[in-house]
């Protein structure tokens, strides 16, 4: 651009801003979910579309390292409203279907994901063929909680009996995909042996030591009413070191801001750490379309795309989306669900998106896969994405009429209806206040 680097990086930020209201925008009004657009965006301003000298210009060598540490941050937020979203989710006495649907989504994929990975190892693994094959189960089993719940409200369905039992298992096979996903980076990085053995103090310290700590902190801000611009940046702190703990132990920093939210405890809707959580958000909604945008970037074919590459993008597509909607649907119908629910839970449940990329993206960066097989996992997550909006059309799952109560399976503390983290799919900014 200029040569100037702070010029480039500002300049930079703001193209790829517009690019993304633009995408994000076109795909609400497509009626699919916020970040299909930006991963598309992502595409066509990487090196799959344009020449290597227009990609250039639109992101500079010298302004990369920066968006992509901006991009992190919002990803750090994200995960950080995300883990205490889940980690304060109420399961509802008796609700068995929720169990089922989690058991049979995640299981199932994971084995099929395993089972197609065997052959495709030779291939598509950079490094250790085993921690590919395991990885390839996790990528399949993902179920995207975010993307799931504004797909949900777009559709007005968030107060719809299933919503709350879709929500909740998504939660928990996110629970499930994350705790995978950090084992498969455990056995693929030997070099940290003994960092890693430090793992187990490191997860023990947010329960005994990080949760206590934020409690006593956060009560003695209520009764002071400490304003959340003074508390802010002390959490963003704790959130930050908590992340480059977890990088320095050897697994990745997304893990230490997830945890790091977890062990936020429970709070009013007016307390001042819930607003410190929507100033947590609003970072996420702005710059986690960064990180979307990158990852789209990477997207790159080696060559042409030869028969080879489309028969692996098929194959692991119709793995993706078979094993997932058999999993999701037997589960559910083993804990009791008729068949009028259980099709339109496993329908929901093959939502990929958002939790997808971040997990393709982690890999790649770990160098479990290759960018052909990471473009090919993207344009799974993609389709399988955008293709539940339109399937839900043809299922019998109907908003009850509005004297009846919402679901209020899925709890984010006290009055929140679904997590807050399920916004943070929406970046361009369009916000309607608690789902």
């Amino acid at each position: 651009m200029t040569g100037d680097p702070i010029t480039d990086v500002f300049l930079t930020l703001a193209i790829l801003l517009g690019v993304v209201a633009c995408f994000g925008a076109a795909a609400r009004r497509l009626g699919q979910p916020a970040v299909i657009g930006e991963i598309l965006a992502g595409v066509l301003v990487g090196p799959a579309i344009l020449p290597h000298s227009v990609t250039s210009a639109l992101m500079p060598t010298d302004a990369k390292p920066a968006i992509s540490a901006l991009g992190n941050v919002g990803l750090a937020a994200f995960m950080c409203v995300m883990g205490h979203g889940i980690n304060n989710s109420r399961l509802r006495p008796g609700e068995r279907t929720a169990v089922g649907l989690a058991i049979g989504s995640s299981l199932v994929p994971l084995a099929g994901g395993i089972l197609v990975a065997l052959p495709l190892a030779g291939t598509y693994a950079p490094g250790d063929h085993t921690a590919f094959v395991l990885f390839v189960g996790v990528a399949v089993s993902v179920t995207a909680l975010p993307v799931l719940a504004r797909i949900l409200a777009d559709r007005g369905l968030t107060r719809a009996p299933l919503s709350g039992t879709a929500l909740t298992a998504a939660a928990i096979g996110d629970l499930f995909a994350w705790a995978c996903l950090a084992g498969v980076l455990v056995l693929a990085h030997h070099s940290n042996q003994w960092r890693l053995a430090l793992l187990p103090l490191y997860l023990v310290a947010f329960p005994a030591v990080v949760r206590p700590l934020l409690s006593r902190v956060l009560s003695r801000s209520r009764r002071k009413d400490t304003a959340p611009a003074r508390l802010f940046p002390l959490f963003v702190a704790g959130l930050v070191l908590s992340g480059a703990a977890a990088e320095w132990l050897g697994i990745h920093f997304i893990f230490g801001a997830f945890a790091f939210g977890w062990a936020m405890p429970a709070m009013g809707r007016d307390h001042p750490g819930s607003r410190v959580l929507e100033r947590m958000e609003i970072t996420s909604s702005w710059l986690l379309p960064l990180y979307f945008v990158l990852a789209g970037a990477n997207v790159a074919f080696s060559g042409a795309v030869g028969l080879g590459t489309l028969v692996t993008l098929l194959a692991v597509l119709a793995v993706a989306i078979g094993t997932k909607a058999i999993g999701a649907y037997a589960g559910a119908r083993a804990f009791g669900a008729p068949h009028d629910d259980a099709f339109p839970l496993a329908v929901l449940m093959n939502t990929r998106g958002l939790t997808e990329i971040v997990v393709l993206s982690v890999a790649l960066q770990a160098r479990l896969i290759d960018p052909t097989f990471y473009s090919i996992m993207v344009v799974v997550a993609l389709v399988t994405t955008a293709m539940t909006g339109p399937v839900l059309r043809f299922t019998k799952l109907r908003t009850p009429p509005p004297h009846e109560e919402a679901s209020d399976e899925f709890q984010d503390g006290p009055g929140r209806a679904v997590p807050v983290a399920s916004r943070a799919d929406d970046p361009a900014g369009h916000r309607e206040g608690p789902l």
